[in-house]
């Protein structure tokens, strides 16, 4: 169960510039979030979006959509 830095205790995180939402469970998802969060700079350019309450419902319901 992997994690970014920041948002250790999130399992489902978006991404603002696609509106696409991971699931850090996911290896592959996570892979692909992990190369994101490091070349686009997403937590320091504001492109990362938690929820609360973490869920996938959560998710759809700001209008995030799974990959």
């Amino acid at each position: 169960m992997a994690r970014l830095n920041r948002f250790d205790n999130y399992r489902f995180l978006g991404n603002r510039l696609n509106m696409k939402v991971y699931d850090c469970d996911d290896e592959e998802q996570f892979k692909t979030l992990e190369v994101l969060f490091k070349e686009k700079e997403m937590l320091k350019n504001n492109k990362i979006q938690s929820f609360s309450p973490d869920t996938l419902e959560e998710a759809n319901n700001r209008g995030y959509k799974a990959l």
